[in-house]
Formats: C-alpha cells, sequence, structure tokens
C-alpha cells in the first residue's frame, strides 16, 4: 500500500519525483492523494495543486502517532493512488538522531520506500551509498528500489544501474537532466503554485517524463492505497479524524466549549483568515477544525488592503512571506487600521510567524528598507540567522489559546529576526518558553486574553484544545457584539 519517496538528502529530487507521478495520475484520472512527512507547507501546496487533491502533513512529533497512521488511512483509502513524500534526508528527525523522520513514518505505517538519488557526480560509488541507506537503522527500511535524479546520458544509467544490481537494489527509473524539472526557490524553499507561471505546462511535460523514464510497471504498484484504517486499530481509528478530534473531551477546559445558551450562529461567528501571497503558511487542518466547530472561515487578503469581514468576531494571521511584500503592506492602510480596530475592541488574534510581522512596529524588507506595519507589539524586524527546527513549548501563563504549563510541540523555521523598539505593553506578556536541540531556552511570544502571537508554528492536529479555545473566544465575542445590539454580518462573498 503507497509508498514513501525519501532522498540521502533535501535537493535529491524526491518532489521533482512525486509531482512527476502526481501529473501522470492526472492524466490518466486517477485521484492521488499525497502525504508530506514532517512540518512542511510550500512543498504540499505544489502537490495539491498538481493533484488535484489536498496534501496532508505527517509529522509524529507535531501530531502524534495515532493521528498519522488516522489521517493516512482516512484520506488515502478514499484515492485511486497515495504517496508520501519524506522529509531531508531518509533518516534525517529531531536533531542528530531519527525521531520524527521520514524513516520513522515509513516504518510506523509499514511503507517500502523508494529512494530518490541525486547521481550527476557518481558512478560505482552509488552501491556504497545505497547500501547503507537501505542498511541502517533503527529503524530498518523496506527499500524498494532507487529512482536516478540527473541522469547524464545512456551510458551513466548503464554504468548506474549495474552498481546497484552488485547489492540487489532495483532501479524504478530515472530523472534525466530536464528544464521542466528545475524548480524555483527561495529563502524558505520552492516557490508555490500560484508563483510558477509555467505551471500548467509544465504538468503535460512531467507525466510525459514519468512515462518516459520510470519503470512503471514496478512503480506504479507501490502507488496503492491503503484501507480505510490500520490493521489491528480498532474503532477508534476508524472514521474522520477531524470529526474525531472534535468530540475529544474537553479534559476539564470549560471555556474550551461554547456555552449551549449561545445565542450566535455560524453566519456570527465569522473568523477573517488572512489569504494571499504574503499569507498561506496553513495546515488545511486548522480551517477544517474551525470548520467542524462551527465557525464561518473568510478569507481576507491585506495585500489588497481590504477591510476585516463585516462581524468578524476574530482574526487568524498564518504564516507566509510578508517580508517580500513589506512596501504593498505598508500601503494597505485600510486592513491596517481595521486590524488596530480589531485589536482594540479586544477581538481574538492568532498571529503565527509570518503573520506576527504584521503586528509589529516596522518590517524591513529583503535589502533593508523599513516599512510600517500595524504596531501593536514592540518590534522591529528584519532579517537575520536562520531559526529552525523543532521547539518543546512550555506557557508562562495562561492567554487565549494557552493555559500555564501546557507543553506543546511546535516548529520554528524564519530568517527574519525581531528587534525590540520599545519596552512590552503592560496587557502584554512573554507567550512560552521554547526548548529544542542546538536553540537555547528562551521566552517567546506575545500572550493576552485575546492575542496569541509568535514564531512558532503548531500543527492544531496535535494540540485540539487550541481550535476549541479559539471558537470559544469567537463566540463569545459574537455574542458580545450581538447583545449590543449591533447588526447581524452579511454574508461572507
Amino acid at each position: 500500500m503507497a509508498c514513501l519517496i525519501a532522498a540521502p538528502a533535501s535537493g535529491s529530487g524526491k518532489t521533482l519525483l512525486s509531482l512527476c507521478l502526481a501529473a501522470l495520475a492526472r492524466r490518466r484520472n486517477l485521484r492521488l492523494q499525497p502525504f508530506k512527512v514532517g512540518p512542511d507547507y510550500l512543498d504540499p501546496q505544489l502537490l495539491s495543486r498538481v493533484s488535484g487533491q489536498t496534501c496532508r502533513n505527517l509529522d509524529p512529533l507535531l501530531c502524534g502517532e495515532a493521528w498519522v497512521e488516522r489521517c493516512f488511512h482516512w484520506h488515502g483509502s478514499r484515492a485511486d493512488l497515495a504517496l508520501v513524500e519524506g522529509v531531508m534526508g531518509l533518516f534525517d528527525g529531531r536533531g542528530p538522531g531519527s525521531e520524527g523522520s521520514s524513516a520513522v513514518v515509513a516504518a510506523q505505517l509499514g511503507l517500502p520506500v523508494v529512494l530518490v538519488v541525486e547521481a550527476s557526480r557518481q558512478a560505482g560509488s552509488i552501491a556504497a551509498l545505497v547500501r547503507g541507506f537501505r542498511d541502517h537503522g533503527p529503524p530498518r527500511v523496506n527499500l524498494a528500489g532507487v529512482v536516478l535524479n540527473r541522469v547524464g546520458s545512456g551510458r551513466h544509467q548503464a554504468l548506474l544501474t549495474e552498481a546497484l544490481a552488485a547489492v540487489a537494489v532495483p532501479v524504478l527509473g530515472t530523472l534525466p537532466r530536464h528544464p521542466s524539472l528545475e524548480l524555483p526557490s527561495r529563502h524558505l524553499g520552492l516557490l508555490p503554485p500560484g508563483e510558477v507561471g509555467d505551471l500548467e505546462s509544465r504538468l503535460a511535460t512531467w507525466a510525459a517524463l514519468a512515462e518516459r523514464h520510470l519503470d512503471l510497471a514496478r512503480l506504479w504498484p507501490l502507488l496503492a492505497p491503503p484501507p480505510p484504517a490500520a490493521p489491528g486499530g480498532g474503532p477508534a481509528a476508524q472514521g474522520d479524524p477531524i470529526q474525531a478530534l472534535v468530540r475529544l473531551p474537553d479534559g476539564g477546559d470549560a471555556d474550551a466549549v461554547g456555552g449551549s445558551g449561545s445565542r450566535t450562529t455560524k453566519a456570527d461567528v465569522r473568523v477573517a483568515v488572512a489569504s494571499d501571497a504574503a499569507f498561506h503558511f496553513r495546515y488545511p487542518e486548522a480551517g477544517e477544525l474551525l470548520a467542524a466547530l462551527g465557525l464561518d472561515l473568510c478569507a481576507w487578503s491585506p495585500l489588497a488592503d481590504e477591510p476585516l469581514p463585516a462581524g468578524c468576531a476574530a482574526v487568524l494571521l498564518p504564516g507566509g512571506y510578508p517580508e517580500l511584500h513589506a512596501e504593498r503592506l505598508a500601503a494597505a492602510r485600510r486592513s491596517l487600521a481595521d486590524l488596530r480596530q480589531a485589536f482594540c475592541a479586544r477581538l481574538p488574534i492568532v498571529a503565527e510567524c509570518g503573520g506576527l510581522l504584521l503586528l509589529g512596529q516596522e518590517l524591513c524588507d529583503g535589502q533593508g528598507v523599513a516599512h510600517p506595519m500595524a504596531g501593536l507589539l514592540p518590534f522591529r524586524a528584519r532579517r537575520g540567522e536562520l531559526s529552525l527546527g523543532y521547539r518543546q513549548a512550555t506557557a508562562l501563563g495562561d492567554g487565549l489559546l494557552v493555559r500555564r504549563g501546557e507543553r506543546l510541540q511546535g516548529h520554528e523555521f524564519h530568517r527574519w529576526q525581531l528587534e525590540a523598539a520599545a519596552p512590552p505593553p503592560a496587557d502584554g506578556q512573554a507567550l512560552w518558553q521554547l526548548e529544542g536541540w542546538g536553540s537555547a531556552p528562551r521566552a517567546e511570544g506575545w500572550r493576552t486574553t485575546h492575542l496569541h502571537a509568535t514564531w512558532l508554528h503548531l500543527h492544531w492536529a496535535g494540540c485540539p484544545q487550541l481550535p476549541r479555545r479559539l471558537a470559544a473566544a469567537a463566540r463569545q465575542a459574537a455574542t458580545a457584539r450581538l447583545t449590543a445590539g449591533a447588526p447581524s454580518p452579511a454574508a461572507c462573498p
């Protein structure tokens, strides 16, 4: 059932092979369900666009092993084909170990591994490399074969194939040197699909390359979908995973559940979600959970200087690339004014990574030019050193989404850094203490009763109490508006 596409290192061609297979499935009118190991937003966007199916992240560190199994079997079983793209190198996980790695996910789900090797400057040495990955562990992997990337000629392919035959590893195809297989990127990864201008023409080329250069007789059967539930998983492992999270008991956290006496309807409890080229790093489960909890999600574009949706009861500012659009964001006076008004009205606001940058005093673009932002938090942001890795977050007090002492797992990935511009506001306090391999412990983020602002990316499938608390806070804000006699908001366009 399905396979996991891995590699010795990032940049080897995992995404290229996954996109070629997805493009071919699309041309054959087959539904291929893509998955991505680890905390990634950009590869999943491309996989979603090419396959036509929403890519799902499988991250045992952020979401837990039970979620990984349930998500994989639920979504994978509803498609004709399924594949899992790995993250980084096959055994790369948290810190120097393999925890959370592609190998661990492959072992947990019982998936064979297809190893993509960038072979442009290799000959017989490829056998030593591949044998090392096949035999390394724990966990041990079931290596189904190798796909060779950037093969220079037929002679080069024959040489590599013979070398791998000596260690009993089959070659399942090649990815030749081709302009369509050169994917543009920037400082946080590949360009999102909306910025790849020739993506449509690439789809046809990728499908043709897959048919011509891959051993589909052996590779295609490895894309068979999984069964609806893991063998031996029991009733708890079956059913819609989003509904399962919504049905979880609240653990005694009364304010995480909407009161039965609420006067609000779904149309009243509207959440503005920043959604444009500056803000698009968001796991699909975040919106699905809020919708399942009875909230009406409305896309809102600060880049287009749109007003907040009429009567919105909360604002969600996901990550993205605001630093690339700092000048346009600074000129979005209506959007920034509405955001300030929402803050002053104590509407719930959740800002994560790039969304955090919109709340500061100034944001410097890539050339170091400073542009004014919403001015709600006392920092300036400019390009600095890379911050990357899993973090354990321990809440330092009660806030909009967290409660004192709670410990959550998140991921940090950004090149812009904050510089203090003024003392913190009277009602602002550090959100949590962050710790991670190679990262000095530090207090980070801002929290109030109506604000949650942080660098840290969270996957809400691993902390479902957070969307429940946001839903409760949004419902309270909507009820307060209705009680005050404000008109019910118009239908979201």
